[in-house]
């Protein structure tokens, strides 16, 4: 259960308003009527009878069976395993579901309808707009020119640079630094992170080399998180584009003019290099690297630690490197099982 120091929690709630907000079918337990409050969420371990957890991974089935949780979220096919005493809500995507009474029990930002703030410490910019709601925390630095739609947080020694345009309810973390950028409304940067510097672009030179000015921007459409110290470059000449709903995890880096579509997952420590292209709902995971000017198509999954140096077809599922279709790379990797027992 979540830290109170930390946490504020909402409810409580009835099994029968939790279970139409997620439109699932409500079972209810010997002795319970759909009134029962429940009062918040916790893991199958940790739950109470006035507590609601889920069940998403069949490894954890003996949690599941052994949990003194009041309620719980399952798929169909494991309803019939749940303990005495427990309340069911069945759905098909139980983790979604519990994500968005998760959500319930605790907004993302229970403070965002506020009726804004600006610290005295924070340094406004000449001609800087600051919409309805706004709260700018200590140490935060907004550029002259910049504009800030309503009910933008910005926290504490972030910098905001001149002109830089961020959309309604947007969260930019502390210490995070936006320039020649346009940010969309619902964006969540994350501490530390860099958006809109300078582009790697130089001409190579043996008397020394030349900087290429980098003329673009950065966008970044609705819905978007970007994790903590990630880093996206400006374009340079065209712009570097992170598409809607796309979700970025920390230590990211997105080269300049790189184009991301929409709701691609980029998974920690992961590289793009220059003037690639996501295709939607592309999903890059843990470490993999892209080499400059190729495309990765629609709904592509690159396994950890992949490198890419060429284009990849819609659909495709790839791994190792240099990266292969996973069930080619797979049987590579058995074949060298069998040579290194003498077998083959």
């Amino acid at each position: 259960m979540a830290d109170p120091r930390f946490f504020t929690v909402q409810g409580p709630f009835s099994l029968k308003d939790l279970a139409a907000f997620i439109s699932a079918e409500l079972i209810l337990a010997d002795g319970h009527d759909d009134a029962r409050q429940i009062d918040d969420v916790a893991s199958l371990a940790q739950a109470g009878a006035t507590q609601i957890s889920f069940l998403d991974n069949v490894k954890y089935k003996a949690d599941f069976t052994a949990s003194s949780a009041g309620a719980c979220i399952v798929a169909p096919e494991m309803a019939e395993l749940a303990p005495k005493g427990m309340s069911l809500l069945v759905t098909k995507n139980p983790y979604k579901a519990y994500a968005l009474i998760a959500q319930k029990f605790y907004p993302v930002d229970p403070s965002m309808d506020n009726q804004g703030f600006v610290d005295p410490s924070a340094v406004i910019g000449a001609g800087a707009v600051l919409g309805q709601g706004c709260v700018i925390k200590a140490g935060a630095v907004i550029g002259a020119g910049a504009k800030l739609a309503d009910y933008v947080t910005v926290e504490p020694n972030a910098v905001i640079n001149d002109n830089v345009e961020v959309g309604a309810r947007s969260v930019i973390g502390a210490n995070a630094s936006l320039t020649h950028c346009l940010i969309g409304a619902h964006v969540r940067i994350y501490p530390g992170a860099r958006i809109g510097q300078d582009g790697f672009g130089f001409a190579i030179d043996p008397a020394g080399h030349v900087k290429v000015p980098q003329l673009g921007r950065v966008i970044i459409e609705d819905s978007v998180e970007i994790g903590a110290n990630t880093t996206i470059d400006r374009g340079a000449g065209p712009d570097t584009v992170i598409g809607q709903g796309t979700w970025i995890d920390n230590l990211v880096q997105i080269g300049h003019n790189v184009k991301i579509g929409r709701g691609c997952i980029i998974i920690a420590q992961t590289g793009v290099a220059g003037s690639t292209v996501l295709e939607d709902y592309a999903v890059l995971a843990a470490q993999v690297g892209v080499a400059g000017h190729l495309k990765i198509g629609m709904g592509a999954r690159i396994a950890a630690q992949s490198g890419i140096m060429r284009d990849v077809e819609a659909g495709a599922e790839m791994m190792g490197s240099p990266a292969l279709p996973i069930k080619q790379y797979m049987r590579q990797v058995a074949t060298m099982k069998k040579f290194s027992r003498g077998k083959a």
